[in-house]
């Protein structure tokens, strides 16, 4: 895996077109790009990133930021101040609160684990 300015680049070898060819893993659009060398390779990762942040650039388009771990939400403001009550009476702040609730529910689901 390769990252540049937080987009997440996977590669795989062709061994038929002797070639590696990658994709952006980490955004809902289609960002790829490919090399014959582990230098090409890096060198056109990046190049594909900056192509792909100039094109919405210039088509005014905000560009698929990846995950940064940062997520905003409209709620109700009695939710949330039940949410930080909660928090406190479990002594944590909010975010950790939320995390822990957020996690388990998600871990009940699939193999996610909190930070």
């Amino acid at each position: 895996m390769m990252e540049y300015k937080g987009y997440v680049g996977r590669v795989e070898f062709d061994d038929e077109a002797g070639l590696f060819h990658g994709e952006v893993i980490n955004t809902r659009d289609v960002i790829t790009f490919q090399g014959t060398t582990a230098e090409d390779i890096m060198r056109e990762f990046r190049v594909s990133v900056d192509v792909y942040l100039e094109f919405c650039a210039e088509q005014g388009k905000a560009p698929d930021h990846p995950n940064t771990g940062h997520l905003v939400l409209d709620i109700a403001p009695e939710l949330q101040a039940a949410m930080i009550q909660a928090a406190r009476r479990e002594h944590k702040n909010l975010d950790a609160w939320i995390v822990e609730r957020l996690a388990a529910g998600v871990c009940s689901v699939s193999a996610v684990s909190p930070r």
